[in-house]
């Protein structure tokens, strides 16, 4: 199976920035990747994703704060976190989509205070 593992997250101020990374293992290329993020007492929800094509689609809670990336040859894909707010404190979880099924990270935690 696919393996993902996520790295970057932490503690930041608000207005602060993170970058989070995902490493896919197991496979030479995922088509499908992005970043989904759970905070407490809520759904777990699409943050952004990018295709095979290089297509993105963005939440628009972070579009214009967020920039979602792909290293082909790596396998790997990124999330820049800009500008970053109180309420995009939750665990964030990397995502792929192959052959028809679906793989998820380990979660890794987000929390903008001050």
């Amino acid at each position: 199976q696919v393996q993902l593992v996520e790295s970057g997250g932490g503690l930041v101020q608000p207005g602060g920035s993170l970058r989070l990374s995902c490493a896919a293992s197991g496979s030479i290329f995922n088509p499908i990747m992005g970043w989904y993020r759970q905070a407490p007492g809520k759904q777990r929800e699409l943050v952004a994703i990018v295709i095979s094509s290089g297509i993105t689609n963005y939440a628009d809670s972070v579009k214009g704060r967020f920039t979602i990336s792909r290293d082909i040859a790596k396998n790997t894909v990124n999330l820049q976190m800009n500008s970053l707010k109180p309420e995009d404190t939750a665990v964030y979880y990397c995502y792929s989509n192959l052959r028809s099924k679906d793989y998820w990270g380990q979660g890794t935690q987000v929390t903008v205070s001050s």
